[in-house]
């Protein structure tokens, strides 16, 4: 088995980046959703929500700031944040830094509503659920492409019954993975509780229950059904529908293309 792909989203709902190689730190990869797009009150605006943010592409500087760009919108350069730090209503975050002004009439003009986006300064106050493995937000998340191909295959399966023509194979955008696995047998990723990627070693904290945020197609925005009804056919239990595994680092190290991958 090998890491056959690495992607990192420097705003958490809007495009991943594809990269030949990324740093491990404690809360995930670097430069991982180090952003968000929030509404006045702090509260976290949600790409199920408002799926208009799946089309912004955002590339970190060298300086510390973003380059902005979207279908319809002018490209935008954002200094990094040095803004008032600011109260959120995420349950599990409490405060971040305000982004450049600049920045939120962008993200205003972009949704239609009011928008501020917001850098976080110090990902170690991000936690989540002790469901989810606790300690760091943002454990890396892990699907196999194997596990993809048997879900295109249930769908197809499915149109087939039900008399509809078979769909295109999902883009594995919708699912937001940081590592993309090669060589598995399908879902054998669900029986691991730790695994090795190159150097660095994780611990499976839990597989990840999928949200109506995978019903958004990335290219279009268009909504469907895929694949939360197939998952919900083939893949639910405790109440929830689950594809691909959450890893939490033991030590640090970079990940590379390419690197073995092998399961503890």
């Amino acid at each position: 088995m090998e890491l056959a792909e690495i992607r990192t989203y420097p705003i958490k709902s809007t495009r991943g980046i594809s990269r030949p190689s990324a740093q491990v730190l404690p809360w995930g990869l670097e430069g991982d959703r180090r952003w968000a797009v929030v509404d006045p009150l702090g509260e976290l605006i949600w790409v199920g929500e408002h799926p208009r943010l799946l089309s912004v592409s955002a590339a970190e500087t060298p300086e510390g700031g973003l380059h902005l760009s979207a279908k319809a919108m002018g490209e935008l350069k954002v200094p990094p944040a040095t803004g008032d730090t600011i109260s959120l209503g995420c349950s599990n975050l409490d405060r971040a830094v305000l982004a450049h002004a600049d920045a939120h009439e962008w993200f205003t003009r972009l949704l239609g509503m009011p928008a501020r986006l917001i850098w976080l300064d110090d990902p170690g106050r991000r936690t989540i659920t002790e469901k989810q493995g606790g300690l760091w937000d943002g454990p890396l998340m892990l699907v196999s492409r194997s596990s993809l191909q048997r879900l295109d295959d249930w769908i197809a399966e499915g149109a087939m019954e039900r008399q509809e023509h078979p769909p295109a194979p999902l883009d594995v955008a919708r699912l937001r993975p940081n590592a993309i696995i090669d060589g598995a047998e399908p879902f054998a990723e669900d029986t691991w509780t730790s695994v090795r990627i190159g150097e660095v070693d994780f611990r499976v904290s839990g597989l990840c229950d999928r949200c109506a945020a995978t019903i958004w197609d990335p290219v279009t925005q268009d909504r469907g059904k895929e694949p939360l009804r197939t998952l919900a056919k083939h893949r639910r239990w405790d109440g929830e529908t689950w594809f691909g595994i959450r890893l939490v680092p033991r030590n640090l190290g970079e990940l590379r293309v390419g690197d073995e991958v092998r399961p503890g």
